[in-house]
């Protein structure tokens, strides 16, 4: 009699989500919160015939020497520069992340901090908290993006979602992304022109030998002074070090982000925590990589995920596989 495949969930999951899979094998799930040590999750892959992966795992050429009975490796997330695709392609394991998503919850963050960055809600929160808020007056002055000019950097689907969301607010929008078709509203620029120009730069690149640290202390430079910077795409697409003197220099106006350098599992030399100077600087507003954190929305990315899974375990190629074998 055959054994039942092996389903291997690096992180808590939603319990519907662990129903379905043990309605197709044997499930291995992390019961807590708290991520599993690498070494952990090696050890338990060894027998697996899938993995369900998540945001803090990282599946590379090391890794999959340890599964000689994995098929799929089905990510609950967009974003995979934590995962090795060639890796899997070699070793004959689907990789299959969940593509569209997280597009709108993404959006919304985004369009959040830079309000939130602008309109100064974290001082303002702040005041009232300490009781200083005596009504009526108002004690603080920032910058709103109505007439305002925003960059958006990097026009996939998360950085058009932006883009059709701020399409009411009566600013003019620019896009950075060599050769993609820009959406209605949005003029296509160059780098250097749209940092030059905005009071707004929102980045919503992907991680990729081309984006890492394209906000580095050059672009920084070349921004218009006083600008505020957003951050929903990858960590490392900024320089988090240069971002931290140009606040200190007041050069940039100020710094909002969902992501961060030291999640950016897969390179090595990436910092292991936030720059203090970032979490302590005034000018600052940080949400805990909150861009998909809608109940509804990850219950739904979770059960894409088991899709993927189910597909792979019937002898199929996973709907959302992004390689080929």
């Amino acid at each position: 009699m055959t054994a039942p495949p092996r389903i291997l969930v690096t992180n808590w999951a939603y319990p519907e989500t662990l129903q379905q899979l043990a309605a197709a094998g044997t499930v291995d799930a992390n019961p807590e919160r708290t991520v599993w040590p690498r070494e952990e999750i090696i050890r338990r892959a060894a027998e697996a015939d899938a993995i369900m992966a998540f945001m803090p795992d990282c599946i590379d050429a090391a890794f999959l020497k340890h599964c000689a009975k994995l098929r799929v490796v089905a990510c609950a997330l967009k974003g995979f520069d934590n995962f090795d695709v060639a890796s899997c392609t070699a070793a004959g394991v689907w990789l299959a992340i969940v593509p569209d998503l997280l597009t709108e919850p993404t959006a919304e963050l985004g369009v959040g901090l830079a309000i939130g960055l602008g309109r100064m809600i974290r001082d303002g929160d702040a005041i009232v908290r300490a009781g200083q808020f005596e009504g009526w007056r108002p004690v603080l002055y920032g910058t709103g993006l109505h007439k305002s000019t925003v960059t958006i950097i990097g026009m996939g689907k998360v950085g058009c979602a932006i883009a059709q969301r701020l399409s009411g607010f009566g600013c003019t929008l620019l896009g950075v992304d060599p050769g993609a078709e820009m959406p209605p509203g949005v003029t296509g620029r160059d780098l250097r022109s749209a940092l030059a120009e905005s009071d707004y730069v929102v980045l919503a690149a992907p991680l990729t030998p081309a984006s890492h640290h394209l906000i580095g202390k050059a672009a920084l430079a070349a921004m218009k002074p006083g600008a505020l910077l957003i951050n929903i795409g990858r960590g490392s697409v900024v320089d988090e070090n240069a971002v931290a003197d140009a606040l200190e220099q007041g050069r940039l106006g100020g710094y909002a982000a969902d992501v961060f350098e030291m999640e950016d599992w897969a390179l090595p030399d990436r910092p292991l925590t936030i720059d203090p100077r970032l979490r302590t600087h005034p000018r600052t507003l940080f949400t805990p990589h909150l861009g998909s954190a809608v109940a509804q929305v990850r219950r739904a990315i979770e059960a894409r995920a088991v899709v993927n899974i189910l597909d792979a375990l019937a002898g199929r190629r996973p709907r959302d596989a992004i390689n080929r074998l």
